[in-house]
């Protein structure tokens, strides 16, 4: 499926939850923790300012970035889950 995001939009993939401890120990789906970093797969074309210009994302496909835990909305795309979240919302690109 292909997914465009509008303006100052992105489409992330989450990175997926630990579901063992580092001593081995499975944690249950009702535990884990909500993932707070993911990749960009879309983005959109930009920001527009008040006099009409078009200011391009910081972020572009292929980052990894870190975002908030209860930012954007979860959507499923081609039975994949990914998040739909403003570029305001991300925390920074990690390395």
């Amino acid at each position: 499926m292909k997914f465009k995001p509008l303006h100052d939009r992105l489409l992330l993939k989450p990175m997926t939850a630990e579901t063992k401890t580092k001593a081995g120990i499975i944690i249950p789906d009702t535990a884990q923790e909500k993932p707070m970093q993911g990749e960009v797969v879309a983005v959109g074309k930009g920001k527009r300012l008040e006099d009409g210009r078009l200011q391009a994302l910081d972020v572009k496909v292929g980052d990894k970035v870190i975002y908030g835990k209860w930012s954007g909305t979860e959507v499923k795309l081609g039975g994949v889950e990914h998040v739909i979240l403003k570029e305001e919302d991300l925390f920074g690109i990690v390395g």
